[in-house]
């Protein structure tokens, strides 16, 4: 299977451009993703012509603005370039599926980087302005910070957004018609349901017609990844679980449906991890296949090598 193309800071990957001309390469990154991802590398702050090593950055907030200055010199100010460099790369982020991006940068944070007063005073965190510009110019985009993916369900939360949206793009390729889109939704409502309440995204589908279909496809895609940015929860899954638990009523024994609403039980409850009913589930079903189960991702939605649901 062809790779997938991820945006990511270059020091990420090994490349010697951080300020003081070190990298941070990461192993999980290079390793195990990247054999599965297409890494695309950007170094907004090498993109705008400083060198490495360089003098540092900071973000600081001027007259209630959030400005990236130089640290020993606050009047360096590199606040535009930046956000000018984002939209010079549009073109790239438009091919990608995720970003992952170098957590506490002034220039890449996604998040929780620290913002200074004009006296050099914490006073806050923000977002580097890099980032910041590139993911308003790309909201369907997911994206991570490295530090992050560490915490299990948030790496699980990232692939998952980024495997889906790859699908989409392989249906836009196609050209979404009034057919390929309910496919669509049908084959990952189990997934949406683990997030929240699929039906909004159905309604939308329901006054779909030939000539709306590119306005209603563009709607869908923004309120999809919108509901997938939110973590599954233990409870929607347990939803999940008994709904599938349903398509195989008239086919379990009584002792096998016992052993199964046990093991969903144990897992509501905390005692095991969501891939022990996952594999119980596709273990009946390999004995007595659905159509439409085997369409769903929700118990697939990505190679098993990249699988973290054993996590949660």
């Amino acid at each position: 299977m062809k790779k997938i193309p991820i945006g990511i800071s270059s020091c990420l990957l090994g490349q010697n451009v951080r300020f003081d001309g070190g990298h941070k390469q990461d192993a999980y990154i290079i390793g195990t993703l990247g054999e599965y991802f297409e890494f695309h590398p950007f170094c907004p702050e090498m993109g705008i012509g400083l060198g490495a090593p360089r003098p540092t950055l900071h973000l600081v907030k001027i007259n209630h603005a959030t400005h990236c200055v130089g640290v020993k010199n606050p009047d360096w100010d590199v606040t535009e370039p930046l956000r000018s460099y984002a939209e010079q790369q549009k073109h790239l982020h438009a091919d990608l599926c995720g970003y992952i991006l170098k957590k506490g940068s002034p220039s890449c944070g996604m998040e929780r980087v620290k913002v200074y007063s004009g006296t050099n005073q914490p006073c806050g965190n923000g977002v580097g302005v890099y980032a910041g510009e590139m993911m308003r110019l790309n909201p369907l985009l997911p994206v991570e910070e490295e530090g992050r993916l560490g915490d299990p369900g948030l790496r699980e939360n990232f692939i998952q957004r980024v495997y889906v949206l790859h699908r989409w793009k392989a249906l836009l390729a196609d050209g979404p018609t009034t057919s390929s889109l309910p496919r669509f939704h049908a084959r990952h409502k189990l997934i949406i349901m683990s997030h929240e309440d699929y039906r909004d995204l159905g309604q939308l589908l329901a006054g779909l017609t030939k000539t709306n279909v590119a306005q209603v496809a563009e709607q869908y895609i923004l309120q999809l990844m919108a509901t997938l940015k939110k973590p599954a929860t233990r409870k929607n899954h347990v939803n999940v679980l008994q709904h599938i638990q349903g398509y195989l009523k008239k086919e379990l024994s009584a002792d096998d449906k016992a052993e199964l609403c046990e093991v969903i039980e144990r897992y509501r409850n905390g005692y095991i991890p969501l891939i022990v009913p996952l594999t119980l589930l596709k273990h009946h079903f390999r004995k007595t296949p659905d159509p439409y189960i085997e369409e769903s991702y929700y118990m697939s939605p990505y190679p098993q090598e990249l699988q973290l649901i054993n996590q949660l």
